[in-house]
C-alpha cells in the first residue's frame, strides 16, 4: 500500500495519504480500505500509516486498523466532514473482543455516520487510541464497544481516552472496562463499568453514588496544552498549530471560537523519514534549531535524541516507533520550558537502556510553571515486536511536566514476552515536583508500576494491570523480600503532598499463586489523597490474589464470584 498515488506524494513520505474533494469518493474508498485490510490485524508488523483529509467533505465509509492516524488538516474540527463513517470494529479477535484493539488515532475532524452503520460511530478500542478533537455528529451517537452478534453480548474492551471532543449524542460505553475523558461535553452519557474519569467535561455524570456507578468527576482541568496538530492552510502550506496553554478550563477548545493559539511553519521542521533519517541527521537539526516531525515507520537509532532548546516540538505521525539499538535512552530532554514530545512508540532496544525516556537529567531544579514541557500519547513498550530490555519507561526529573495519556507496556503477549526475557523494573518514575498526568496507562512490570517520589504530584486516571508472569512467589517480593509482590502504584515515603483520581488496579496471575499484599502504597501524611480506587481479580490461578486496595485496607480479590471476590472498591484515603 506504499505504490506512489496522487494522495501519497508529499513531503511527508509514501506512507501519509493526504486527500482532498478533487480526488473523487472511489478513489479515496479504495485507499482507505486497502489500508485496513492490512493493518486490521497487524498488531506487530512494521507498517504504518497516517490518513488526512483537507478541509471539505467527503462521502466514504472505513475502518481503522493498527498503526494508523486519522485526522482532519483543518484548523479546526468541523473543517472536515467525513459523512459515512470512520469506525474501530473488533472483527479479527473471538467475540468482538477490543482488549486488543491499540495503537490507533482520530484527530480533528467531524464525522456523521451514514445508515450502513445505523447511523452510529463505533470506535471500539483499549489503550493507545487516543481521541482528540473530535466532533461526533452521528444521530446514533458514539459506542465505545461492539456487540458479539452470537451473543448479543458486548465484547470486552479496555480503554480508552478521550479529549477536546463534543459528541451530539449519547456516548454508549457498553461494555468498555475504564475511560479518561478529559474537555470533552456530550449530549448524555449511557452508563460505566470499573473506572469512568472525567475531568473538565460538560455534561460529566455526577459521582455522588460512587462505587454503584463507577464515576469519578473533576469539575475543571487545572492546567493543559492541547495537542500540536498538523494543517493545511488554503494555499495548500502546511503548517503545525501550537494551541496556547491554559488553566482551569471546561469543555472543548475549539466551541464557539478558535482554539488559542499559534502557527509554526512547516519549513521550520525536520521531515524525519524512516529510510533516510538517523540519530545523527536528527541531533544535527535539533542542534540547527530545528523541530522535528517524524513520518510513519520504524527507526532505529544507535545514538539517543538529544533536545536542548526550550519550546522545541517532536510531533510522530502514523504511529513512528523509534527503537534505541545501543543501550541508551531513546530521548534525552534537557531541563529547559516548553519542550512537547507527542505521538511516539519508543520500543526497548537489543541492549538494556537504562530508561527509554528521560525528562530532565537527574538533579533538575528549575522551575517551568509558566511554560511546562507536555508529553502526549506516548507507549513505551518493552518486547512485542521482537525482545528488548529496559530498567526503566519514563524518568521524569523535570519539575511541572505535563503528561497526557501515557502507555507504558510490558508485553504481556509477542516476541520476547516472558519473565525473564523482557525485563523491566518500572513504567514510570517521577522524581520532579509538580508533575500532573492526565490518563496513565501503566501495566506488567516487574517491579512498582509507578514509582512517585516528587511533591505536589497530580493524577487523573489509572490503569494499571500487574504482571501477569511472576514464576513464584519468592521471585516477586518487595520491601527486602517481607512483603508479597509490588504495588502498582507508589508514592515514596517520604512525600507530603500527592493526589490522584479514579485508580483502577487489575490482576491476572497466569503462571503461579501469586498474592500482592497492596494495588496502592502512599505515606499517612496529611497532603497525600487518593479519591476513588478499585481492585479487580480478572483472572488467574487459583489461590491467587491482590489482598488490599491500600495501605493494608480495603477486602482481597480472588476469584471471578461472588461479585465481592472479583472487585474491591475504596471511596477515600484516608477516610473522610
Amino acid at each position: 500500500m506504499t505504490s506512489p498515488s496522487p494522495a501519497n506524494d508529499s513531503i511527508f513520505g509514501p506512507n501519509v495519504l493526504i486527500f482532498d474533494t478533487s480526488m473523487g469518493t472511489e478513489f479515496i474508498q479504495e485507499q482507505v480500505t486497502a489500508i485496513f485490510k492490512q493493518m486490521e490485524a497487524n498488531e506487530f508488523g512494521q507498517q504504518r500509516y497516517a490518513i488526512l483529509f483537507r478541509p471539505g467533505c467527503y462521502q466514504v465509509l472505513f475502518d481503522v486498523g493498527f498503526y494508523t492516524s486519522v485526522a482532519g488538516l483543518g484548523q479546526n474540527p468541523d473543517d472536515v466532514l467525513i459523512k459515512g463513517g470512520v469506525n474501530v470494529p473488533a472483527y479479527w479477535m473471538p467475540n468482538r473482543n477490543a482488549t486488543c484493539n491499540f495503537w490507533r488515532s482520530f484527530e480533528n475532524f467531524a464525522v456523521e455516520a451514514s445508515d450502513a452503520t445505523n447511523k452510529t460511530t463505533t470506535i471500539a478500542v483499549s489503550q493507545a487510541a487516543p481521541l482528540r478533537r473530535l466532533h461526533i455528529k452521528s444521530a446514533g451517537g458514539m459506542w465505545l464497544f461492539q456487540v458479539d452478534p452470537a451473543t448479543g453480548a458486548g465484547g470486552w474492551a479496555s480503554g480508552g481516552y478521550m479529549a477536546d471532543s463534543l459528541v451530539d449524542g449519547v456516548v454508549l460505553p457498553g461494555s468498555q472496562q475504564q475511560w479518561l475523558s478529559r474537555n470533552s461535553r456530550w449530549g448524555s452519557w449511557a452508563n460505566g463499568v470499573w473506572n469512568m474519569v472525567f475531568v473538565g467535561c460538560d455534561n460529566a455524570p455526577s459521582q455522588a453514588n460512587y462505587p454503584k456507578e463507577p464515576y469519578t468527576t473533576v469539575e475543571a482541568t487545572p492546567v493543559v496544552r492541547e495537542k500540536p496538530y498538523l494543517c493545511a492552510s488554503a494555499e495548500g502550506d502546511y503548517f503545525v498549530f501550537l494551541p496556547s496553554l491554559q488553566t482551569n478550563t471546561r469543555g472543548p477548545s475549539w466551541i464557539g471560537t478558535p482554539t488559542p493559539g499559534a502557527q509554526i511553519p512547516i519549513s521550520d521542521f525536520y521531515i524525519a523519514r524512516p529510510d533516510t533519517s538517523t540519530a545523527s541527521s536528527i541531533n544535527s537539526a535539533l542542534s540547527d534549531e530545528k523541530h522535528v516531525l517524524f513520518t510513519p515507520g520504524v527507526y532505529n537509532l544507535d545514538d539517543s535524541l538529544r533536545v536542548t532548546r526550550p519550546n522545541t516540538i517532536i510531533l510522530g505521525l502514523g504511529f513512528p516507533s523509534i527503537i534505541p539499538v545501543s543501550g541508551k535512552p531513546a530521548l534525552c530532554i534537557s531541563d529547559v520550558d516548553g519542550v512537547t514530545i507527542a505521538g511516539l512508540i519508543v520500543d526497548a532496544g537489543p541492549l538494556k537502556s537504562p530508561s527509554l525516556i528521560e525528562i530532565g537529567p537527574p538533579g533538575s531544579s528549575a522551575r517551568h510553571t509558566s511554560n511546562p514541557t507536555f508529553i502526549y500519547d506516548l507507549t513505551v513498550r518493552t518486547a512485542g515486536p521482537t525482545a528488548g530490555e529496559n530498567e526503566i519507561g519514563i524518568v521524569i526529573n523535570s519539575h511541572d511536566v505535563i503528561g497526557d495519556q501515557l502507555w507504558l507496556w510490558r508485553a504481556d503477549h509477542g516476541a520476547g514476552a516472558s519473565w525473564d526475557t523482557n525485563r523491566t523494573k518500572n513504567g514510570i518514575v517521577v522524581n520532579g515536583d509538580n508533575v500532573t498526568i492526565y490518563g496513565l496507562f501503566n501495566e506488567h512490570h516487574q517491579e512498582y508500576q509507578t514509582l512517585w517520589n516528587g511533591e505536589g504530584g497530580r493524577l487523573y486516571f489509572y490503569q494499571s494491570e500487574i504482571p501477569y508472569d511472576p514464576p513464584a512467589q519468592e521471585r516477586w517480593m518487595s520491601e527486602n523480600g517481607i512483603k508479597n509482590g509490588y504495588a502498582s502504584y507508589k508514592v515514596a515515603d517520604q512525600v507530603k503532598d500527592h493526589e490522584a483520581w479514579g485508580l483502577g488496579i487489575y490482576s491476572y496471575f497466569r503462571d503461579a499463586p501469586v498474592k500482592l499484599e497492596n494495588a496502592i502504597e502512599v505515606p499517612n501524611a496529611p497532603g497525600v489523597k487518593i479519591h476513588h480506587m478499585t481492585t479487580v481479580w480478572l483472572n488467574g490461578v487459583a489461590g491467587s490474589e491482590v489482598t488490599h486496595v491500600i495501605n493494608g485496607e480495603g477486602e482481597r480479590v480472588y476469584g471471578n464470584s461472588p461479585e465481592s471476590a472479583m472487585r474491591q472498591t475504596m471511596n477515600e484515603y484516608p477516610h473522610s
